[in-house]
């Protein structure tokens, strides 16, 4: 009886190591891929400013073309 006992405690020693490593790893990639998802949303915030700062001066420049065909339409 006694043999089991201490076979059952040495056994359970590297399930818990198994265990405890399994669970260190899941949280080591699950903690990764936060990282890429803010790096990501971080590029998508910085893409969407360019694009932002781009279209505004594409309307600026139309404003400029829009306003020099009309003067000139008007020298007419």
């Amino acid at each position: 009886m006694e043999g089991i006992i201490i076979v059952a405690i040495v056994m359970c020693v590297p399930i818990t190591a198994i265990i405890t490593d399994y669970k260190r790893k899941t949280m080591r990639f699950k903690a990764d891929m936060v990282r890429e998802e803010i790096e990501l949303e971080k590029l998508k915030q910085q893409n969407f400013i360019i694009e932002t700062e781009k279209m505004k001066l594409e309307l600026e420049q139309m404003k400029l073309d829009y306003s020099s065909s009309k003067n000139d339409i008007m020298k007419a």
